[in-house]
């Protein structure tokens, strides 16, 4: 039985993922045509027709996995451009919170832009969005936000960081804010039941921010970090063991297989419930294991680099035995880490005092680690 602690906790944790009623379940869609733009063909022609696309794509992730620099590879993009305009909240609540878009009332800032190398079916989607907190010096990160993460989230936590002389680019990951396709209210297309859409969501983010990194040289920027929170911790380890540039980087929660979240987590029910009269866990681990950080260990080993693991005990979306394993593979490779294990769980993570826990930490680690 739970101690009473945990058991509040996790009451806490129920009632806060109970906020967003708009979850949608869609079925398994295989995702195949989103496919056709990725390399590591291996003689497939887009267009081909496909007998077997769960089969089709158990080996194309055998093939990423084992050439995952190419898959991760990209063509820097030529229209870098900062764009000022009014901040605005895009939150994904069914009801949004009018105390955040009365913060936000009359403000303006700056937005980096750009059209991504990965292209979508989504306009909106094509055109990569970074919230420009600039700093003096040669110190800069990429902050990734949480999965269904408004347009402000973490602002405070950019503007600490550029007290602390670091600049920060906030990455609006594919399908979320302003990228979100009209058709959606929440972020579904970047992690959902479409294996090969949500395959292709991680590589565009990885990719968009290898790109950011690119930019940042182009100011000037030459000490490079990354932060990300939750889904957004995914997306940093992949990048991180794909471009050397990054030396510091902070992951807040941590896991190993992109499914054993999806199939676990407590906000990713409704898309297990779209899977799993069709698909088990160890398949949909190998349909997904392109995108899991467990597969990456051995390329993120590769250049020096300091990491610091945040996870909660009484995480019900990342759960703590993930996290664990997590820490155990950057034993086993013996990395240069560090872990803290906060006293909350995903979403109260957000919550007073956790934020606050959780915040110096990550600023902490940000100010001394380079």
């Amino acid at each position: 039985m739970p101690s009473r602690y945990a058991q509040w906790m996790y009451d806490w944790e129920h009632r806060l993922t109970s906020v967003d009623n708009n979850r949608v379940v869609r079925p398994l869609e295989w995702g195949t045509e989103f496919a056709q733009s990725w390399p590591c063909q291996n003689g497939w022609r887009p267009g081909q027709s496909i007998a077997d696309p769960g089969k089709f794509l158990l080996d194309f992730n055998r093939r990423i996995v084992a050439a995952s620099d190419e898959f991760y590879s990209y063509l820097k993009p030529s229209d870098f451009r900062l764009e000022e305009r009014e901040i605005q909240v895009f939150s994904t609540r069914e009801v949004p919170d009018p105390k955040l878009e009365a913060q936000v009332q009359g403000k303006r800032g700056q937005f980096l832009r750009f059209t991504s190398p990965v292209k979508t079916p989504y306009p909106e989607n094509n055109v990569v969005n970074a919230r420009w907190f600039p700093a003096q010096g040669r110190r800069a990160i990429v902050l990734l936000p949480h999965w269904n993460a408004d347009a402000i989230a973490y602002n405070s936590l950019c503007r600490i960081l550029n007290m602390l002389g670091i600049a920060v680019l906030r990455l609006s990951m594919p399908y979320h804010d302003i990228r979100m396709p009209r058709e959606t209210r929440r972020a579904d297309y970047a992690v959902s039941a479409n294996i090969g859409r949500t395959l292709d969501a991680v590589r565009q983010g990885v990719i968009d921010i290898r790109c950011c990194l690119d930019w940042l040289e182009q100011q000037g920027y030459s000490r490079f970090g990354i932060l990300g929170t939750s889904l957004g911790s995914c997306y940093a380890f992949i990048a991180a063991a794909h471009d050397p540039r990054i030396r510091v980087a902070a992951f807040n929660h941590a896991s190993t297989y992109f499914a054993d979240v999806v199939w676990h987590g407590q906000s990713t029910r409704h898309i297990r419930q779209g899977l799993e009269t069709e698909i088990d866990l160890e398949r949909l681990r190998q349909s997904w294991m392109a995108i899991s950080p467990m597969a990456f260990f051995k390329q993120f080993a590769r250049w020096p680099k300091k990491s610091l693991i945040i996870y909660a005990k009484y995480d019900l979306t990342f759960l703590p035995e993930f996290s664990r394993q997590a820490v155990a593979e950057f034993a086993r490779h013996q990395l240069d880490y560090r872990v803290v294990a906060l006293p909350c769980g995903h979403y109260t993570t957000g919550e007073t005092p956790f934020k606050y826990i959780d915040g110096w930490q990550l600023a902490s680690f940000m100010r001394t680690a380079w």
